[in-house]
């Protein structure tokens, strides 16, 4: 990548890679006895439904949900109290059979989505969207998400506020996973799914604090924080120790809105206001992976940071101790329904060499480039501001009453 952007963000939208995303370029269309079968259902209770594809028997009727898997879906939700066709809307992430059963693959995906997926969504403008399986959650959210997916089981059971959509998105696994995985535990867990994504279209869609990111150049605003704040480095690489790294910049979130963002001062005089507040043990600090700051703090700033009170990525471990959850990104999407703040900047965090964790990063690339330092304050700064509001989310749910706020 020699530009500002890399070819993923400067591609078409409709030409992925140089290829086109329609009908004809997939070709599933060919061969179904049906085509291109359209969203059905009236609605009625704002749920949108994404399966994965028809079946043999979705195709020979010409509507979605026709067969067995169908009719799992179909009485469970009765049992709920919901009429599938009356109180939902169902559309597949790919809506031709395949003459040759096999798992939609990506490219398939990618296309349906193109042509009638995002369209559903849409034109129907959702109260929720219920994704059940792994090929209804790459339709609904592996363009938007940089980092890698994963499959249903790393996504089931989150009730996500998506802010692109405006929308509650609850995935849980597919109905035909309940036809091979028999068994008392996985239809509990999938009945308790339903009933929660039912219950999202009756709750208002949350509206979080927009940041007020302040960018400031004089840290002795610093010496006013009087409460738990939680803070944020960019730095040059994952570890403080091989000559050359450095913090460039910090983050401090003192409120569910505000963040003061700034470069590092070069002199021990101009940092003071930073390393005095983060000395002050009768003011508590809150990270994610608290131990990066900390490590970083004493390599680089020569100093402890005092009272620890909160890491939330320790939490979400505690809270969820699947894999592969407990990660920024993740529960910032989770929680907030924010997908993507990072990309343009993930590439330069990355280290030169993959394999050497003392590596230096590209972030002073980044940095001589046009609107290169904004670019990386502003992100220093939601990571602090998304770091600060997960960390009160948590302490509510663990109803653990330290701060005096």
């Amino acid at each position: 990548m020699d530009g500002f952007f890399n070819k993923k963000e400067t591609e078409s939208k409709s030409r992925p890679g140089g290829k086109v995303l329609s009908c004809a370029s997939c070709g599933l269309y060919k061969d179904a006895k049906s085509p291109k079968i359209k969203a059905y259902g009236e609605g009625k209770k704002g749920i949108l439904i994404i399966g994965d594809s028809p079946d043999a028997v979705d195709d020979r009727k010409g509507l979605p949900w026709q067969g067995k898997s169908g009719r799992i879906l179909r009485l469970t939700l009765k049992e709920l109290g919901i009429d599938l066709f009356e109180d939902c809307t169902c559309i597949n992430a790919v809506n031709c059979h395949p003459k040759e059963k096999h798992t939609p693959n990506d490219y398939e995906i990618d296309c349906c989505r193109s042509v009638m997926v995002t369209k559903a969504i849409e034109d129907f403008n959702p109260k929720v969207i219920l994704l059940l399986g792994s090929t209804a959650l790459k339709s609904f959210l592996s363009h938007r998400w940089q980092k890698d997916l994963g499959g249903i089981s790393k996504w089931r059971g989150w009730s996500i506020p998506d802010q692109d959509y405006k929308c509650w998105v609850f995935p849980t696994f597919h109905p035909s996973y309940l036809e091979r995985e028999k068994g008392k535990e996985v239809q509990t867990i999938w009945e308790q799914d339903l009933k929660t994504a039912i219950e999202l279209s009756k709750k208002p869609f949350p509206v979080f604090p927009t940041p007020d990111i302040q960018y400031i150049t004089d840290l002795s605003i610093l010496t006013h924080v009087r409460h738990s704040f939680a803070f944020d480095y960019e730095t040059t690489g994952l570890k403080p120790h091989a000559i050359g790294h450095k913090i460039v910049c910090c983050s401090v979130a003192v409120s569910p809105e505000k963040v003061y963002t700034f470069m590092l001062p070069k002199t021990k005089q101009e940092r003071k206001p930073l390393t005095d507040l983060l000395q002050d043990y009768t003011i508590g600090k809150m990270a994610h992976n608290m131990k990066y700051e900390d490590a970083w703090t004493w390599n680089k700033l020569r100093v402890e940071v005092a009272n620890w009170e909160w890491d939330s990525m320790l939490a979400a471990h505690v809270l969820d101790n699947r894999p592969g959850i407990t990660g920024l990104k993740f529960q910032t999407y989770i929680t907030f329904g924010v997908v993507d703040y990072a990309s343009e900047i993930t590439p330069y965090l990355k280290a030169v060499d993959g394999k050497n964790g003392n590596a230096i990063n590209r972030i002073d690339e980044l940095l001589e480039k046009p609107g290169g330092e904004k670019m990386v304050l502003k992100y220093c700064a939601l990571d602090s501001h998304y770091q600060y509001n997960l960390s009160m989310k948590q302490i509510k749910e663990f109803n653990y009453s330290f701060l005096p706020f």
